[in-house]
């Protein structure tokens, strides 16, 4: 997950961006639209090295486990995200048109003169090794393969070894980087008189997204009150995961808030055992949360840069997400980097988007992570309901 110093950085860099444009001279503009031009094409290179990269180790790793639960939690835990997916889109949609504002050609630039249309020096083409899909459908194969072969063959070891190199690439080169390109970005944006409606759009879509965070999670404990037969409000159970809510917030990390959400769920009465299968196996697999942003995102800026959309390009393109963001490195910009390869290929966005993209997830990013550990609790009581695990919500049956 992104670090709260990555997200100052960015928001220092768009603040910078703008300021910069009412100085820059047109030559300096163009270098930095230089350098936005290079780190696209990386960015398009490095998409597929990630979904397979992140997606095939995952599938392995969650593929060599045998057993019901392992099954169980899996299918409940995307379903989960699907819904949250869903919902954040007929929300999105029904709302949104109302209160984004779309970005026209400006007729001025942020020194009131025409605005210039500027261009790179020059630029370099890194065409990527496969496309979005053909990683996908690699990583799946092999994955899936790759799980029959056990915990010691060599393949399962070359996909971990893999993952560690895409994983020091978007760490130590990627990432460092972002602030920068969001510097240009929000530089060209300035310059070509749009950050006004792309900052006011920011604004409205980030109350929006909090209140469905705080709608799932309702919606996720109103089910689990239902599966410990009604024993428990609700909002008591919701409470009592709030430490791993807060927990969240401040950590940013699914991975680093797992003792927290583990102790709060076995409060909540599920058995220690069910609770320490399906709270670490959900912190990987259950991303509620960052669905229901990227998809919230997704149709704001689309209406902003009036591209067209509708539920049958989205259903798509939620199903995919669930999919590509599993086990999502705790590393900064996992998630959103793995959803950058279907943003591009299934919902047609630009470079310039996939920015925007970035800028409002580092935003948010410790809302939605905490939506997903919280709901982690409420998944455990389902799941434990379902496998007949009726001891083990004996506490919570009878805490009042």
């Amino acid at each position: 997950m992104l670090s709260r110093h990555l997200l100052v950085q960015i928001i220092v860099a768009m603040g910078v961006g703008i300021g910069a444009a009412y100085i820059f001279p047109v030559w300096l503009t163009r270098v930095f639209l230089t350098f936005n031009g290079l780190f696209s094409q990386l960015l398009g290179f490095v998409i597929p090295l990630i979904i397979l990269g992140f997606v095939a180790p995952a599938i392995a790793e969650v593929g060599k486990k045998a057993g019901r639960m392992l099954l169980l939690t899996v299918v409940i835990a995307y379903v989960a995200t699907l819904l949250a997916g869903f919902g954040s889109y007929f929300v999105s949609d029904g709302i949104f048109p109302d209160i984004v504002t779309p970005l026209n050609p400006a007729d001025t630039s942020a020194t009131g003169e025409s605005a210039p249309n500027l261009t790179p020096y020059f630029s370099i083409e890194m065409p990527p090794l496969m496309s979005v899909m053909t990683a996908l459908i690699t990583a799946f194969i092999v994955g899936i393969g790759t799980a029959s072969l056990g915990d010691d063959s060599t393949m399962r070891i070359l996909l971990i070894e893999f993952r560690t190199i895409v994983s020091g690439l978007i760490a130590k080169a990627v990432i460092p980087l972002l602030p920068l390109y969001i510097f240009g970005i929000f530089l060209n944006m300035t310059v070509s008189g749009q950050v006004a409606g792309i900052l006011s759009t920011f604004a409205k879509i980030i109350v929006v997204i909090f209140v469905m965070h705080v709608a799932v999670l309702l919606v996720q404990y109103t089910v689990a009150s239902f599966f410990s037969r009604g024993s428990r409000n609700p909002l008591r159970l919701l409470c009592t995961m709030l430490p791993a809510y807060f927990t969240a917030l401040g950590t940013q990390s699914s991975a680093a808030t797992i003792p927290i959400t583990l102790r709060q769920t076995v409060k909540m009465g599920v058995s220690p055992e069910i609770a320490g299968f399906t709270v670490p196996l959900c912190a990987t697999i259950h991303m509620s949360g960052s669905v229901l942003k990227i998809v919230a995102c997704a149709v704001a800026l689309m209406l902003a840069t009036g591209i067209p959309y509708d539920l049958g390009m989205f259903a798509g393109f939620i199903c995919m997400l669930g999919i590509t963001i599993v086990a999502a490195p705790g590393i900064p910009g996992g998630a959103i980097m793995a959803a950058l390869g279907v943003l591009t290929q299934m919902l047609g966005f630009t470079d310039a988007d996939s920015a925007l993209m970035i800028a409002l997830y580092v935003a948010m990013d410790s809302f939605g992570t905490a939506c997903n550990v919280t709901g982690d609790g409420a998944l455990s009581i389902i799941i434990a309901r379902i496998m007949g695990a009726d001891k083990s919500l004996k506490a919570c049956e009878n805490a009042k």
